[in-house]
């Protein structure tokens, strides 16, 4: 689980981290293939990612079939009754019902598995998003919810990286020139973390609260600043953003018209 938090949080393209966690969580918690939802756990939309093994399965399923697998039976009523996001099994939410619905015969036709266990991310609300792990034979046990559990940290903190480097690329440098900033960042010697928490440093964040937006502690935080304050030259958060905003590595204000 570490080699895969370690690989993921230098990954610098946003859009590589949760194929890169397919490869490596299935296994981890006794399962065979994984499907990630990033946005919406619902028939009307959703953007769904999959294990290499069953990307060529999916990408043949019509609409009806792709609604069937975005409304999430039986997680999303589950998880939208309440606040409790603990990871939990198809046959333990939905008991017998599971295994004559709709959701169970698709999963059986497409991808030959009989049981799924969802892994919320936590602290999510309205989308519910994470990720479905499935297997055939027996269904997963105790050990492996509880091996999700301790997984979930992980899956927060990668999606929390993901959606700061996206909005990183899309802001530091109006007009297109994503990649010029990513130069900037690798000629600095800046880790993808170290440009995720310098993106929060600019946004006048304490560490406090750029641990709880990464989930990192207070003092993880505070290494990952003496670092950036070493390898721009710089002393203070101040004097950081404003040679972080000429190097490109981060937008700088707009300028009143």
């Amino acid at each position: 689980m570490l080699s895969v938090a370690v690989a993921a949080l230098h990954e610098r393209q946003p859009e590589r981290l949760w194929p890169l966690l397919t490869a490596a969580l299935p296994g981890l918690c006794g399962g065979e293939t994984l499907v990630y939802k990033l946005d919406d756990w619902s028939e009307r939309a959703g953007t769904v990612g999959t294990s290499p093994g069953v990307a060529a399965e999916f990408d043949r399923l019509g609409e009806e079939d792709m609604g069937i697998l975005r409304a999430g039976f039986p997680f999303a009523h589950h998880y939208a009754s309440g606040p409790d996001r603990s990871p939990l099994t198809a046959r333990r939410a939905a008991g017998r019902a599971w295994s004559s619905s709709r959701t169970a015969r698709l999963i059986d036709d497409v991808m030959d598995m009989d049981h799924v266990l969802a892994i919320p991310l936590p602290g999510t609300s309205n989308p519910i998003t994470g990720c479905m792990v499935y297997r055939s034979g027996t269904d997963f046990t105790d050990d492996h919810l509880r091996i999700a559990g301790q997984m979930q940290p992980l899956l927060s903190a990668v999606e929390q990286q993901r959606q700061l480097l996206e909005h990183w690329q899309r802001s530091a440098r109006p007009g297109g020139a994503a990649g010029s900033a990513q130069e900037a960042a690798e000629s600095c010697a800046l880790t993808p973390r170290e440009t995720t928490v310098l993106l929060l440093l600019a946004d006048a964040l304490t560490a406090a609260a750029i641990g709880r937006r990464l989930g990192i502690s207070d003092r993880t935080v505070h290494k990952h600043v003496e670092n950036i304050y070493r390898k721009l030259g710089t002393r203070d958060r101040i004097s950081t953003v404003l040679r972080a905003q000429r190097l490109g590595l981060i937008p700088a204000p707009s300028l009143p018209r």
